[in-house]
């Protein structure tokens, strides 16, 4: 459990250090990188294809990567996910590029999609798949 909320922090972290909004996708039943955003003043997001109980302060919504609603992402800086299936890493990439936000995710273990993506290490190995254009101001 410890190394799971290392992980949460150190993604907390670098996203509220980094980036003016954020939407968690897959946030299951490990909302902590999401409060420590939250608690940092950074509005935050989360979704996941099966309902949870609300956080203070966090709206959810339930979506489907696969056939995501669009309105959900819209405007936000990142999209960051911690451990998602690998099967969702296309979708999600695909995603980041409609909304033009980056992508940040953290794999279990030694795990990367495609070339892996720019690595950034907080503490912990992130994967940036995609970076917004240059034109559109940090969110």
């Amino acid at each position: 459990m410890d190394s799971y909320k290392h992980i949460e922090t150190c993604v907390g972290r670098f996203i509220s250090e980094n980036y003016t909004s954020a939407v968690e996708v897959g946030v299951g039943h490990n909302p902590g990188a999401a409060l420590l955003i939250h608690k940092a003043g950074i509005p935050v997001r989360c979704t996941d294809i099966h309902r949870k109980d609300p956080l203070p302060g966090i709206v959810f919504t339930t979506d489907d990567i696969f056939d995501p609603d669009l309105s959900v992402y819209a405007g936000t800086g990142v999209i960051y996910a911690i451990r998602p299936a690998e099967e969702m890493i296309p979708p999600l990439i695909a995603l980041a590029k409609k909304i033009d936000c980056d992508l940040i995710v953290y794999h279990l273990g030694f795990e990367s999609w495609g070339d892996g993506g720019e690595k950034i290490d907080c503490g912990v190995i992130l994967h940036r798949y995609y970076r917004r254009s240059e034109s559109v101001k940090q969110g």
